[in-house]
């Protein structure tokens, strides 16, 4: 069926209908399209174009025909789109009735407001599931908050950090992929296409303020030709779920490095690991490279949607359908992404000796140029000086602390018997309790912040 044809003599060659018809990617969207439609057609009532009993004998309709999807009885026929199964099993039920429910709207509206309200769903189920991934960070941190590791920087050694403050880190990245997603659905939930029909608003007198807050929306759209047009919320949640994706490939490439044994920091769980087909001795950190890999996925809709936007002369479009399949695809790579992600994280295994073995001294060197500070010499200077003692204690085949107070007071006068205390791991992350440093105690601040920030309450 198509909701539309009269003008024409011939029907629309099959190739046509193949490459136009969007039925088999929109039909997840009959819920929003049965909702949409029912306070359609109640909003028909006031306008006058339904009487009460006409308006209910439809609404009655349309929950039949949402009984069947839900049930999964529905079924298609020549169907172009979900908007015209809907509005011909609609019909097939209450008869010539159903046909009045279209008046003085198009598909055009429709869709905009249909997906609109998919997309708001779709962010709460994705928002649930970023806080799940954040428990878990925060739980793994909470009980790793005195656990030394290396920190690197270029991926090269550079000071010693808490293992709980390299997973608040991720924490806080997630936090502002959760704030850019709710703040794109608080967005796309404030402006109701719906009663600006194909392009140029409509003659019914419709209430569409009333029309807007009945289906959750703050407001009807301020222009017609906008209102059929607009999908900036599209495209700000495939940036949102593209930049979530990057924080995630990130976090799965540092458990990608961690996990190798030349590091063995962490053990990913077995019943999140893979082996090899003919290598027996591999463990796999598949899930991790496949979350790394789908980054370039979520990037690719992003920046394929937005050429598709570039180009387009005002009001509605048919390059427009190309809305759905790149933000359908994003959402479900996420959502397939997260869960798993989340239960790598819940199930790590921490190796803590591991890391304590691959701290260098020279990591400390910074330290030693601020003992250097403390005792009153310049930074500038301070940083020259400690270079020089990695050196000769390079030179000499050493460790920085097997270097004497006499071998550093030729560098310095500076240096007393103290400097001892500088070649202690734990002393310096210790120091770096500032807001936001990777102190053990500046680390349990940031977790009780993220408790708050998720809601959690301490037994």
């Amino acid at each position: 069926m198509t909701l539309w044809g009269g003008r024409f003599s011939e029907p629309s060659d099959d190739d046509l209908r193949a490459l136009n018809d969007s039925l088999p990617f929109d039909k997840r969207m009959y819920k929003e399209d049965i909702q949409g439609s029912i306070a359609y057609a109640r909003a028909l009532v006031d306008a006058g174009i339904l009487t009460a009993e006409e308006s209910e004998t439809i609404v009655r309709g349309l929950e039949q025909v949402r009984e069947e999807f839900d049930a999964g009885t529905f079924e298609f026929k020549q169907d172009e789109d979900i908007h015209t199964a809907v509005e011909r099993r609609l019909t097939e039920i209450v008869g010539d009735v159903g046909g009045k429910l279209h008046t003085g709207r198009s598909r055009n509206d429709q869709v905009a407001t249909d997906f609109r309200l998919w997309t708001a769903d779709a962010i709460e189920q994705i928002l649930k599931s970023i806080s799940d991934l954040q428990v878990s960070l925060v739980e793994q941190a909470e009980r790793h908050a005195e656990v030394v590791m290396p920190g690197y920087t270029h991926l090269q050694p550079a000071q010693p950090i808490i293992t709980g403050h390299w997973l608040m880190s991720y924490f806080w990245m997630f936090m502002r992929d959760y704030a850019r997603l709710k703040d794109v659905r608080l967005t796309t939930m404030r402006v109701s296409p719906l009663g600006s029909g194909a392009l140029a608003g409509t003659p019914l007198e419709l209430n569409r303020a009333a029309l807007a807050e009945q289906l959750g929306f703050e407001f009807p759209s301020e222009n017609s030709l906008d209102g059929v047009s607009d999908r900036d919320f599209v495209a700000d949640t495939l940036y949102a779920l593209s930049m979530l994706g990057i924080h995630l490939s990130r976090l799965a490439e540092d458990l990608i490095i961690y996990s190798n044994p030349l590091f063995g920091y962490v053990t990913l769980n077995d019943r999140y690991s893979t082996g090899s087909s003919l290598m027996p001795q591999k463990r796999n950190p598949d899930p991790m490279e496949l979350a790394r890999g789908k980054a370039g996925r979520l990037i690719g809709n992003l920046t394929g949607f937005l050429t598709t936007l570039k180009g387009l002369p005002s009001s509605y479009n048919k390059d427009l359908q190309e809305d759905k399949e790149a933000l359908f695809d994003s959402v479900d790579t996420i959502t397939k992404i997260l869960p798993v992600i989340t239960a790598v994280i819940r199930t790590l295994k921490i190796n803590p000796e591991k890391m304590r073995a691959a701290l260098d001294e020279d990591m400390l060197a910074t330290d030693l140029a601020d003992y250097l500070v403390r005792k009153g010499m310049p930074f500038r200077q301070a940083h020259h000086v400690a270079g020089r003692a990695v050196r000769l204690a390079g030179e000499r085949g050493v460790k920085l602390s097997e270097l004497t107070v006499e071998d550093l007071r030729g560098l310095s006068k500076l240096f007393e018997a103290d400097v001892r205390e500088v070649f202690d791991f734990d002393v310096s992350v210790a120091r770096r309790k500032a807001d936001g440093g990777t102190a053990p105690e500046s680390v349990r601040k940031q977790i009780v912040a993220a408790r708050q920030h998720l809601g959690l309450e301490r037994d």
